[in-house]
């Protein structure tokens, strides 16, 4: 005899083989045909590809390599020259203004406002 889980009743159950051998919520594979294809577009197989693929532009990365890892004592963020240099300079700049006017805006805050 077979048995399966009930799910209702939560017990064991007596079941026959086909039953007993189907997870539930499960069923049988019916058919083993793919089912019809809703967007029939044509596709190249692998083989077809062309061997390499083009790129538009240069790879650069080697290049960045080097000149990222040569040790001259400059940080990373600055190694590009001028560009970085900026940039730094910049954040820095924003970062500093900003802390003063925060400061700036919470003494404006702390005090009181005058009576007339």
């Amino acid at each position: 005899m077979y048995y399966r889980f009930n799910g209702f009743t939560q017990r064991l159950v007596g079941a026959g083989a086909s039953a007993a051998y189907t997870p539930q919520g499960l069923k049988p594979v019916l058919s083993v045909e793919s089912p019809p294809l809703i967007f029939g577009t044509p596709t190249k197989v692998a083989s077809e590809a062309p061997p390499t693929v083009e790129f538009f532009w240069k790879n650069k990365v080697p290049e960045l390599q080097k000149l990222f890892q040569k040790p001259d004592g400059v940080p990373v963020h600055l190694k590009r020259g001028l560009p970085d240099q900026l940039l730094y300079r910049t954040t820095m700049a924003l970062t500093i203004g900003g802390t003063i006017y925060c400061l700036i805006a919470l003494y404006m805050a702390a005090q009181p406002k005058r009576q007339n």
